[in-house]
């Protein structure tokens, strides 16, 4: 039989896995979507040939990439240092170890609000808006391109970016949780020779974007006035106000966790039970 101190040496050795596990897949989570996704390629075929120079005893070419490793810790940290800040907020914030899905869905229904209110004003006098709600995929390269923000979301300042002849009006607005990011942002234009004939520049950002990210985004036309909403580079057009509300909330709200459909599950189990 095992000893205790090797069953504690054990377990010891598993939850240190999965802590570092957990916070690695957190990393590669914020970095997704972003030039940090890149770089780390870039990185790991500099170690894949350190390891292969290394085999075959190539001097020359170890040495140079051993003294690029030497150096490796501070070029990581200017290189990844937008997805550390991120990292750090959350952490600050006590997102980065999970939130509760009620404050989730406070986050989700604050932006279905928000928004909805801004673009149903706008569309009715017929004020083109583009708007995105980052989800999963991370946007930081899009927000770099664009003024930056960081304000408290609200129906009012969406509004005013999207004036005539304001200083950001042009391009997308991006909002991540409950903060306007950036605006003014460029979207790549979707290439998909199938789209109307009949969308604009504003539209095919919109679905340009929603093929290569998981984002969601809503735009209102100044030539139409009409709300449509892309997702997955499918696009919605013409959406009533009723609409718009809940096809957003339906892609924002948090995903039912495990321990929720238990319980829900056993709750309708006992009441059919009782009826019976």
């Amino acid at each position: 039989m095992q000893s205790l101190a090797e069953v504690k040496n054990y377990l010891s050795d598993v939850v240190d896995i999965l802590i570092v596990s957990y916070v690695i897949y957190h990393l590669l989570k914020l970095m997704r979507g972003t030039r940090a996704v890149q770089l780390l390629k870039g990185i790991t075929v500099l170690l894949v040939i350190w390891l292969i120079s290394n085999e075959f005893e190539l001097k020359t070419l170890e040495f140079f990439i051993e003294n690029f490793f030497s150096v490796g810790l501070i070029a990581v940290i200017v290189i990844f240092q937008p997805e550390l800040r991120r990292a750090l907020e959350q952490l600050g914030r006590g997102y980065f170890f999970g939130r509760s899905s009620q404050v989730e869905d406070q986050i989700a229904t604050k932006i279905v609000s928000e928004v909805t209110k801004a673009v149903v004003q706008l569309a009715k006098q017929k004020i083109g808006a583009l708007i995105v709600i980052e989800k999963d995929t991370g946007l930081s390269d899009y927000i770099e391109t664009g003024t930056v923000l960081e304000a408290r979301l609200s129906a009012e300042l969406l509004k005013n970016i999207f004036i005539p002849k304001a200083p950001l009006h042009d391009g997308a607005v991006i909002i991540r949780e409950e903060s306007v990011m950036a605006a003014g942002c460029y979207l790549p234009l979707s290439e998909n020779p199938y789209i109307s004939k009949d969308l604009g520049t504003r539209h095919r950002a919109g679905i340009g974007l929603s093929e290569v990210t998981d984002a969601v985004v809503v735009i209102a036309s100044e030539e139409t006035g009409q709300i449509s909403l892309a997702y997955q580079g499918e696009l919605e057009r013409n959406l009533s106000e009723d609409e718009l509300v809940s096809r957003l909330y339906e892609l924002l709200k948090p995903p039912e966790k495990f321990s929720t459909v238990f319980w829900m599950r056993k709750e309708k189990e006992e009441g059919k039970e009782k009826d019976e």
